[in-house]
C-alpha cells in the first residue's frame, strides 16, 4: 500500500460515518417518480462478482461481503486491486413473495458487487475463490424504494412488502424477486445510511 493511500483511506472512513461517500461509482441510470418513496430505474448492462452464502441472512451479509471484499482487494489471479462501487446487493437465491416468510435453515443468499464501468469480462482478473464468480448483468428496469436506518431482515421484509403494494396499486407487475441494496458500510449513523429494496419490472 503506498503512503499516500493511508490518509485518503482513513478521511474516507470518517466521511463514511456520516453516509457519505467519496469516489464510490454507482451505476448509471434513469429515473421517474412513481409515488413519494418510489423509483421506476433503467439501468443499462452491467458486470457483477457474486457469491452465494447458505445462511442467515445478516450472516451472509457479512460472509459474502468479506469474499467479494477479498476479490476486489487483491485476491485474483493478477493481484489487483479493484475500485468498491455501490450498492452492494443480496436477494433470496428461490423465487420470493412478500413478506418474506422463509426460515433461516436453508436459506442461500446471492451477494453481489458491481464493477466499475471500465472493466468488461475480457479486462476483469479471474478470482482466486472459487466461491466468487463473475457474471454479466443484463440491462433491466426496476421499482426501488429508498430508506435509511435499520437494515435488519425484520425491516427489510417490511419495506419489501411495502414496495409490492405500491406496485399492486398502480397495476406494475415485478418480473424478478426482490433484492435489498446497501451503500453504505455497517459503521455510518444509521439514520445517514442509504438502503433500497428493488424488485425487476416490465419496461
Amino acid at each position: 500500500m503506498k503512503l499516500f493511500e493511508i490518509p485518503r483511506q482513513t478521511v474516507e472512513g470518517v466521511l463514511s460515518l456520516v453516509g457519505i461517500r467519496v469516489g464510490t461509482e454507482e451505476p448509471h441510470y434513469l429515473s421517474t417518480e412513481l409515488t413519494g418513496r418510489v423509483q421506476i430505474r433503467r439501468y443499462g448492462p452491467r458486470i457483477a462478482a457474486e457469491t452465494t452464502v447458505e445462511a442467515d441472512e445478516e450472516r451472509a451479509r457479512n460472509i459474502g461481503f468479506r469474499r467479494l471484499a477479498g476479490y476486489i482487494f487483491g485476491a485474483n489471479h493478477r493481484n489487483e486491486s479493484i475500485a468498491m462501487t455501490a450498492p452492494v446487493t443480496q436477494s433470496d437465491t428461490i423465487a420470493m413473495t412478500a413478506p418474506v416468510t422463509q426460515s433461516r435453515d436453508g436459506h442461500r443468499s446471492t451477494i453481489r458487487f458491481y464493477m466499475p464501468s471500465k472493466w468488461t469480462m475480457d479486462t476483469l482478473p479471474a478470482p482466486d475463490d472459487d466461491a466468487v464468480r463473475l457474471v454479466p448483468v443484463p440491462g433491466e428496469t426496476v421499482a426501488v424504494l429508498r430508506f435509511s436506518g435499520d437494515r435488519s431482515p425484520r425491516t427489510v421484509e417490511s419495506h419489501t412488502a411495502e414496495l409490492l403494494e405500491v406496485l399492486r396499486a398502480n397495476d406494475i407487475e415485478p418480473t424478478g424477486a426482490p433484492q435489498a441494496w446497501f451503500y453504505d458500510p455497517p459503521w455510518t449513523l444509521p439514520f445517514r445510511r442509504r438502503n433500497e429494496i428493488a424488485v425487476a419490472v416490465s419496461a
